[in-house]
Protein backbone atom coordinates (compact mmCIF):
# COMPACT_ATOMS: atom_id res chain seq x y z
CA UNK A 1 0.00 0.00 0.00
CA UNK A 2 1.68 3.27 -0.84
CA UNK A 3 1.70 6.54 1.43
CA UNK A 4 -1.13 8.31 -0.59
CA UNK A 5 -3.71 5.41 -0.05
CA UNK A 6 -2.42 4.65 3.51
CA UNK A 7 -5.26 4.82 6.63
CA UNK A 8 -3.92 8.55 8.24
CA UNK A 9 -5.32 7.43 11.98
CA UNK A 10 -4.95 3.36 11.78
CA UNK A 11 -5.32 1.90 15.18
CA UNK A 12 -1.99 -0.49 15.89
CA UNK A 13 -2.99 -4.21 17.57
CA UNK A 14 -1.60 -2.85 21.32
CA UNK A 15 -4.51 -0.17 21.42
CA UNK A 16 -7.32 -2.50 19.80
CA UNK A 17 -5.76 -5.11 22.44
CA UNK A 18 -6.63 -2.16 25.19
CA UNK A 19 -9.67 -1.07 24.11
CA UNK A 20 -11.16 -4.85 23.95
CA UNK A 21 -9.63 -5.03 27.81
CA UNK A 22 -11.49 -2.47 29.06
CA UNK A 23 -14.69 -2.89 27.08
CA UNK A 24 -14.14 -6.72 28.61
CA UNK A 25 -13.90 -5.07 32.26
CA UNK A 26 -16.52 -2.94 32.01
CA UNK A 27 -18.84 -5.83 31.39
CA UNK A 28 -17.14 -8.10 33.96
CA UNK A 29 -17.82 -4.43 35.96
CA UNK A 30 -21.39 -4.72 35.51
CA UNK A 31 -21.85 -7.91 36.54
CA UNK A 32 -20.26 -7.61 39.44
CA UNK A 33 -22.46 -4.88 40.61
CA UNK A 34 -25.17 -6.68 39.81
CA UNK A 35 -26.22 -3.95 37.16
CA UNK A 36 -29.52 -4.87 35.04
CA UNK A 37 -31.78 -3.33 32.71
CA UNK A 38 -34.82 -4.49 34.57
CA UNK A 39 -33.73 -2.83 37.81
CA UNK A 40 -32.30 0.22 36.30
CA UNK A 41 -36.03 0.87 34.73
CA UNK A 42 -37.73 0.28 38.36
CA UNK A 43 -34.76 2.68 39.46
CA UNK A 44 -36.60 5.71 37.45
CA UNK A 45 -39.72 4.93 38.57
CA UNK A 46 -39.11 5.04 41.81
CA UNK A 47 -36.71 8.06 41.67
CA UNK A 48 -40.00 9.46 39.78
CA UNK A 49 -42.10 9.06 42.64
CA UNK A 50 -39.71 10.04 45.17
CA UNK A 51 -39.45 13.43 43.47
CA UNK A 52 -43.12 13.87 43.20
CA UNK A 53 -43.23 13.61 46.95
CA UNK A 54 -40.27 16.61 46.97
CA UNK A 55 -43.09 18.94 45.24
CA UNK A 56 -43.56 21.42 45.98
CA UNK A 57 -40.72 22.30 48.43
CA UNK A 58 -41.70 23.73 51.92
CA UNK A 59 -40.38 26.66 52.93
CA UNK A 60 -42.54 27.54 56.49
CA UNK A 61 -39.47 26.62 58.52
CA UNK A 62 -37.25 28.81 57.38
CA UNK A 63 -35.31 29.82 60.45
CA UNK A 64 -34.06 26.09 60.59
CA UNK A 65 -32.84 26.13 57.21
CA UNK A 66 -31.15 29.71 57.17
CA UNK A 67 -29.75 28.37 60.90
CA UNK A 68 -28.29 25.59 58.59
CA UNK A 69 -26.86 27.77 55.82
CA UNK A 70 -25.05 30.45 58.05
CA UNK A 71 -23.65 27.67 60.02
CA UNK A 72 -21.92 26.08 56.68
CA UNK A 73 -21.37 29.88 55.51
CA UNK A 74 -19.27 30.10 59.09
CA UNK A 75 -17.80 26.49 58.33
CA UNK A 76 -16.44 26.92 54.93
CA UNK A 77 -14.78 30.62 55.34
CA UNK A 78 -13.21 29.85 58.92
CA UNK A 79 -11.85 26.40 57.19
CA UNK A 80 -10.73 28.20 54.50
CA UNK A 81 -9.17 31.26 55.96
CA UNK A 82 -7.07 28.73 58.36
CA UNK A 83 -6.30 26.15 55.78
CA UNK A 84 -5.28 28.71 53.52
CA UNK A 85 -2.86 30.54 56.09
CA UNK A 86 -1.62 27.00 57.04
CA UNK A 87 -0.78 26.44 53.39
CA UNK A 88 1.09 29.39 52.27
CA UNK A 89 4.62 28.26 54.46
CA UNK A 90 3.65 24.43 53.81
CA UNK A 91 3.70 25.46 50.09
CA UNK A 92 7.16 27.21 50.33
CA UNK A 93 8.71 24.50 52.68
CA UNK A 94 7.52 22.23 49.76
CA UNK A 95 9.16 23.65 46.37
CA UNK A 96 11.85 21.84 45.32
CA UNK A 97 13.66 25.25 44.11
CA UNK A 98 13.71 27.07 46.73
CA UNK A 99 14.08 23.90 49.68
CA UNK A 100 16.21 21.10 49.68
CA UNK A 101 14.96 17.28 49.15
CA UNK A 102 15.48 16.65 53.13
CA UNK A 103 12.94 19.40 53.36
CA UNK A 104 10.73 19.06 51.01
CA UNK A 105 9.83 14.71 51.04
CA UNK A 106 8.38 15.49 54.48
CA UNK A 107 6.20 18.26 54.06
CA UNK A 108 5.12 16.58 50.24
CA UNK A 109 4.31 13.59 52.37
CA UNK A 110 1.93 15.24 54.85
CA UNK A 111 -0.07 17.39 52.22
CA UNK A 112 -0.58 13.97 50.57
CA UNK A 113 -2.17 12.52 53.87
CA UNK A 114 -4.34 15.97 53.92
CA UNK A 115 -5.26 15.39 50.68
CA UNK A 116 -6.10 11.13 50.65
CA UNK A 117 -8.94 11.11 52.46
CA UNK A 118 -12.51 12.73 51.44
CA UNK A 119 -13.97 15.73 53.94
CA UNK A 120 -16.36 13.52 54.94
CA UNK A 121 -14.33 10.45 56.05
CA UNK A 122 -12.13 13.25 57.96
CA UNK A 123 -15.28 14.61 59.45
CA UNK A 124 -16.04 11.44 60.99
CA UNK A 125 -12.66 11.51 62.92
CA UNK A 126 -13.31 14.47 63.65
CA UNK A 127 -16.40 14.29 65.25
CA UNK A 128 -14.79 11.23 67.27
CA UNK A 129 -11.99 13.58 68.72
CA UNK A 130 -14.09 16.35 69.20
CA UNK A 131 -17.51 15.44 69.40
CA UNK A 132 -20.92 16.71 67.56
CA UNK A 133 -20.73 20.00 65.92
CA UNK A 134 -19.03 22.66 63.51
CA UNK A 135 -15.95 22.27 64.99
CA UNK A 136 -15.45 18.97 63.80
CA UNK A 137 -16.80 20.35 60.46
CA UNK A 138 -14.30 23.33 60.34
CA UNK A 139 -11.16 20.73 61.23
CA UNK A 140 -12.24 18.79 58.24
CA UNK A 141 -12.39 20.70 55.81
CA UNK A 142 -9.33 23.15 56.98
CA UNK A 143 -7.83 19.63 56.28
CA UNK A 144 -9.15 19.06 52.91
CA UNK A 145 -7.86 22.76 52.12
CA UNK A 146 -4.23 22.10 52.91
CA UNK A 147 -4.03 19.62 50.77
CA UNK A 148 -5.76 21.16 47.78
CA UNK A 149 -3.90 24.67 48.30
CA UNK A 150 -0.43 23.38 49.68
CA UNK A 151 -0.34 21.48 46.52
CA UNK A 152 -1.06 23.88 44.25
CA UNK A 153 0.93 26.82 46.10
CA UNK A 154 3.96 24.17 45.66
CA UNK A 155 3.40 23.78 42.04
CA UNK A 156 3.04 27.20 41.52
CA UNK A 157 6.26 28.48 43.24
CA UNK A 158 7.87 25.72 40.97
CA UNK A 159 7.20 27.36 37.68
CA UNK A 160 8.35 30.73 38.93
CA UNK A 161 10.81 32.44 36.89
CA UNK A 162 14.62 32.27 38.57
CA UNK A 163 15.95 35.24 37.55
CA UNK A 164 13.67 37.45 39.66
CA UNK A 165 15.19 35.14 42.27
CA UNK A 166 19.04 35.32 41.80
CA UNK A 167 18.49 39.49 41.48
CA UNK A 168 16.64 39.29 44.97
CA UNK A 169 19.27 36.86 46.45
CA UNK A 170 22.35 39.09 44.59
CA UNK A 171 21.61 42.22 46.95
CA UNK A 172 22.26 39.95 49.84
CA UNK A 173 18.70 39.78 50.89
CA UNK A 174 17.37 37.46 53.86
CA UNK A 175 15.07 34.77 53.12
CA UNK A 176 12.24 36.33 54.04
CA UNK A 177 13.05 39.07 51.72
CA UNK A 178 13.63 37.23 49.03
CA UNK A 179 10.38 35.17 49.19
CA UNK A 180 8.59 38.82 50.23
CA UNK A 181 10.27 40.38 46.87
CA UNK A 182 11.21 37.15 44.74
CA UNK A 183 8.60 34.77 44.98
CA UNK A 184 5.20 36.46 46.11
CA UNK A 185 4.80 39.07 43.64
CA UNK A 186 5.31 35.95 40.85
CA UNK A 187 2.58 33.14 42.49
CA UNK A 188 0.27 36.02 44.44
CA UNK A 189 -2.96 36.31 41.37
CA UNK A 190 -2.78 32.47 41.45
CA UNK A 191 -2.35 32.05 45.29
CA UNK A 192 -5.91 34.15 45.35
CA UNK A 193 -6.86 31.76 42.96
CA UNK A 194 -6.31 28.80 44.81
CA UNK A 195 -7.80 30.90 48.15
CA UNK A 196 -11.33 32.14 46.59
CA UNK A 197 -11.64 28.08 44.58
CA UNK A 198 -11.44 26.32 47.79
CA UNK A 199 -13.47 28.51 49.53
CA UNK A 200 -16.07 27.74 47.14
CA UNK A 201 -15.49 23.80 47.29
CA UNK A 202 -15.62 23.95 51.21
CA UNK A 203 -19.10 25.65 50.50
CA UNK A 204 -19.86 22.53 48.75
CA UNK A 205 -18.19 19.80 51.13
CA UNK A 206 -19.83 21.83 54.11
CA UNK A 207 -23.26 20.88 53.32
CA UNK A 208 -22.10 17.05 53.08
CA UNK A 209 -19.83 17.02 56.49
CA UNK A 210 -23.27 17.80 58.52
CA UNK A 211 -24.37 14.12 57.02
CA UNK A 212 -21.72 12.88 59.78
CA UNK A 213 -22.57 15.23 62.67
CA UNK A 214 -20.06 17.78 61.96
CA UNK A 215 -22.37 20.32 62.07
CA UNK A 216 -23.86 23.21 58.60
CA UNK A 217 -26.94 22.35 56.44
CA UNK A 218 -25.93 19.02 55.99
CA UNK A 219 -27.52 18.01 59.37
CA UNK A 220 -30.52 19.76 58.94
CA UNK A 221 -30.81 17.96 55.17
CA UNK A 222 -29.51 14.54 57.16
CA UNK A 223 -32.64 14.90 59.74
CA UNK A 224 -35.29 16.15 57.61
CA UNK A 225 -34.19 12.34 55.33
CA UNK A 226 -35.14 10.49 58.37
CA UNK A 227 -38.19 11.93 59.03
CA UNK A 228 -39.75 11.35 55.61
CA UNK A 229 -39.76 15.28 55.47
CA UNK A 230 -39.29 15.18 51.80
CA UNK A 231 -41.49 18.49 51.18
CA UNK A 232 -38.33 20.29 52.96
CA UNK A 233 -35.55 17.87 51.64
CA UNK A 234 -36.30 19.70 48.33
CA UNK A 235 -36.23 23.38 49.90
CA UNK A 236 -32.57 22.51 51.51
CA UNK A 237 -31.29 21.22 47.97
CA UNK A 238 -32.84 24.85 46.53
CA UNK A 239 -30.97 26.97 49.25
CA UNK A 240 -27.84 24.83 49.00
CA UNK A 241 -28.12 25.17 45.19
CA UNK A 242 -28.57 29.19 45.79
CA UNK A 243 -25.29 29.20 48.43
CA UNK A 244 -23.36 27.22 45.39
CA UNK A 245 -24.25 29.81 42.97
CA UNK A 246 -23.91 32.80 45.06
CA UNK A 247 -20.14 31.20 46.04
CA UNK A 248 -19.51 30.87 42.35
CA UNK A 249 -20.07 34.91 41.95
CA UNK A 250 -18.27 35.78 44.78
CA UNK A 251 -15.37 33.56 43.10
CA UNK A 252 -15.58 35.30 40.13
CA UNK A 253 -15.64 39.13 41.75
CA UNK A 254 -12.79 38.56 43.94
CA UNK A 255 -10.61 37.61 40.83
CA UNK A 256 -11.74 40.52 39.11
CA UNK A 257 -10.92 43.01 41.97
CA UNK A 258 -7.33 41.49 42.58
CA UNK A 259 -6.77 41.06 38.85
CA UNK A 260 -7.13 44.82 38.58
Amino acid sequence: MSAATARPFRASWQARLGWLVLFAYLVWAMGALEFSWPRFVIGLDNGAKFISRMVPPNFERWDLLVKGLVESLQMAFLASFFGTLISLPLGLLAARNLMPAAVTWPVRLFIIGCRSFHPVIVAIICVKAVGFGALAGIVALTVASIGFVAKLFAEAIEEISMKQIEAVRATGASFMSLVTFGVLPQVMFRFIGFAAYETDANLRNSTMVGIVGAGGIGGTLFAAFQRFDYDFVLAIVISIIALIMIGEVMQIWVKKVFRQ
